[in-house]
Parts: C-alpha cells; sequence; structure tokens
C-alpha cells in the first residue's frame, strides 16, 4: 500500500497504525514524504526501524499525485491501495476487498464507503467552518479504492501538473477505457475532516477541477480513451 505524506506529524502515526492493524496484512506499506519541514521524517525513521514492512522514500514538494507516482514505483505487490496520511482504513478494509476480488474476478477496481468524523483535537467553535456529512457514504476516493498493479498501470500514473482533482481525474480515464467498478456497502475508510485539509488549504488551486472536466470532455469529444503516462515522481 502507498501512503503519502506532507507536514503530517500530527496523523501519519494513527493512519499508520490503521494500516499495521488490518486483517488481511500488505505486504509493504510504502511511505512518501512529499518535502516534509516538520516532524514527520523522524516518525517515520522510527517505523521504520521498528517495522520491516514499513518502507519511506523522501522526495521534494511536488504535490500528492508525484507522490502517489513515487509510491507505485517502487510497489511489488499485486494489488495497490492508497491511504491520505490524515485519514484511517477500517481494519478490515483489504479483507473485504481481496475477498470481493475472489468472488468477482472480472472486477478491475473495488471500492467502499467513507465515514467522515471531526479530528478531536479541533476546539468546538472551529466545527462551525468545517462541513462534515453525518453518515456512510460511496467513497470514490484513491484511499477507498483497491485495484491490481496490472490494471492500474493500464490506466496509467496521476497526472502530477493537478494539485487538487488528480483523483478524480485519474477515476475518469478508468471510466473511459471501460474498466468495471463495484461498491462495497461496507465502510472501509474513516476520513478525517479538520482545518488543514488539503481541499481547504488549496482553494486556489481548485481551478484544476476546472482542467480535470475540460480534459474529460475534450477526450470524450475527440474518441480518446485515456491518455498517455505521465514521468511521475
Amino acid at each position: 500500500m502507498i501512503l503519502p505524506v506532507f507536514n503530517g506529524e500530527c496523523y501519519i502515526s494513527e493512519a499508520i497504525e490503521s494500516v499495521l492493524a488490518q486483517t488481511y496484512s500488505p505486504a509493504e506499506i510504502l511511505v512518501v514524504d512529499d518535502g516534509s519541514t516538520d516532524g514527520t521524517a523522524q516518525i517515520l525513521e522510527d517505523y521504520s526501524r521498528r517495522e520491516t514492512r514499513v518502507l519511506a522514500f523522501r522526495q521534494e514538494n511536488q504535490g500528492i499525485g508525484a507522490a502517489r507516482n513515487c509510491g507505485v514505483a517502487h510497489a511489488r505487490g499485486e494489488y495497490l491501495a492508497f491511504l491520505d496520511a490524515d485519514d484511517l482504513w477500517g481494519e478490515n478494509k483489504l479483507e473485504m476487498q481481496v475477498g470481493a476480488f475472489d468472488r468477482c474476478p472480472d472486477v478491475d477496481i473495488v471500492f467502499g464507503h467513507v465515514l467522515q468524523f471531526i479530528s478531536p483535537e479541533l476546539e468546538d467553535e472551529q466545527w462551525h467552518d468545517v462541513r462534515c456529512p453525518g453518515g456512510p457514504m460511496p467513497g470514490y476516493l484513491a484511499s477507498t479504492m483497491l485495484i491490481s498493479r496490472h490494471v492500474f498501470h493500464r490506466v496509467g500514473l496521476f497526472d502530477t501538473s493537478l494539485r487538487v482533482g488528480e483523483f478524480v481525474h485519474w477515476y475518469l480515464r478508468a471510466v473511459d477505457m471501460g474498466l468495471e467498478s463495484i461498491m462495497l456497502p461496507d465502510v472501509v475508510l474513516r476520513r478525517r475532516i479538520h482545518d488543514s485539509n488539503v481541499g481547504r488549504r488549496r482553494c486556489d488551486d481548485r481551478v484544476d477541477y476546472v482542467r480535470v472536466l475540460k480534459d474529460v470532455l475534450d477526450r470524450r469529444r475527440d474518441g480518446v480513451v485515456g491518455i498517455q503516462e505521465n514521468d511521475g515522481a
């Protein structure tokens, strides 16, 4: 599995522990430090010494797409799974999704539901500025996805020119290629809502969502399936 992180010292340990607690143990946990300037590097060094499955990589800050691509380049397992550094997997996430592939071998991608929660360190007055939908929701997110490495590479790497919306862009390419996905009814991810979520930090980058939409419309208009892989990290 691949876990990108940038300045994630507050939450990265909880994220890693949620992976280590899986009932279906991943063979490798590839953590990509995307140029953190806080205490993230020391936390990852400690984990690497204690747990042989945790492998840490570091790159200059390039964004979450490039960090995920770096993890993909080093991955050796049959499946690829992703987790953002401030979120948590449910303990049977991988077990349920691998089981779904065993039952439905023709499926290309397995997703699951997501449950959002307010991070406990937020003060009451901060909650007023944070929107947190209640109840499980279908999660078409990188962190809810399980996909074989072979199928992932058919679609290609994440677009590193996008600072937000990179997974939406990738998934719409997969849809245009005709990949089949299923959505499990189970919650596989707890998504943390806090005052520095990427979407809140990068309001100015929301123009990237417009670029994603334009790329999809242009591709469908021209009858082009998928796009060329980029160089990644």
